[in-house]
């Protein structure tokens, strides 16, 4: 079932949801996969929209539950509208959504990025630049663990057969999408899922800045790993802006 059949699916069901508490959303009825072993389940979101125009992909490990609410509620908001419509605002609304977005803005700023797309703050790219950005992740649908957000360690990510598929299937079609857009990937455990595409053939590895730290506020260490990587990161993205210009 291609990711357009999969939202014509899951549509109707979202529109008739009475309520979008989390046993709700967590439901059989939007259950993708599973591995009970594990204790791992993935469940439908609607999350399929590709930015053809997309400059900058900015890559997480998986929507959350607040990202996965968020995208409901951008759906049943604009049931009178376009699919294409729908599914552009849910990008926009719950991509990166909640306290993440600031810290993320702050550092893409100080990286200078939005100078090289012309805006001005990376803030933009959640408003007014939405055209410029695809904001995407290795595992595009939300990922509970022991019903938690998955953070892409526990259990690993490239050792976990049930991530395969969307990582090497459903991903990497979408960054075939955007061959000139710049990959930066959110945290160490989605540079690893990149370098394994870029290991194997399927992304270029000009394309990617690797170094940039998980913008969760729960990740204690990401002043430190920024501020090891940022003057290396800042070049990478000033070559590549020179080398593929808006």
């Amino acid at each position: 079932m291609t990711r357009t059949e999969l939202y014509h699916t899951y549509k109707s069901k979202i529109l008739q949801l009475s309520d979008l508490e989390e046993g709700t959303l967590k439901s059989e009825s939007f259950l993708l996969d599973r591995d009970e072993k594990k204790q791992l389940d993935i469940y439908y979101a609607p999350f399929e929209y590709v930015n053809p125009e997309a400059k900058v992909v900015i890559a997480g490990i998986s929507p959350g539950l607040y990202q996965m609410r968020q995208s409901f509620e951008a759906i049943r908001d604009l049931k009178d509208a376009t699919d294409e419509e729908a599914l552009q605002a849910v990008k926009q609304r719950g991509s990166f959504s909640g306290p993440i977005r600031k810290n993320l803005v702050t550092m893409l700023d100080e990286l200078e990025l939005h100078h090289h797309l012309g805006i001005e703050s990376s803030l933009d790219l959640f408003g007014s630049a939405n055209h410029l950005v695809q904001n995407t992740a290795v595992l595009p649908y939300p990922v509970f663990y022991k019903g938690k957000n998955y953070n892409g360690s526990s259990p690993d990510l490239l050792r976990t057969d049930l991530f395969r598929p969307y990582v090497e299937g459903v991903f990497a079609e979408e960054m075939a999408q955007l061959q000139h857009a710049l990959i930066l990937p959110m945290g160490v455990n989605v540079g690893r899922a990149i370098q394994q595409l870029i290991e194997r053939g399927i992304l270029n590895q000009e394309r990617v800045v690797n170094g940039f730290p998980h913008p969760s506020g729960g990740n204690g260490h990401r002043h430190r790993i920024f501020a090891e990587n940022r003057d290396t990161m800042k070049q990478k993205i000033a070559e590549y802006f020179n080398h593929y210009p808006l």
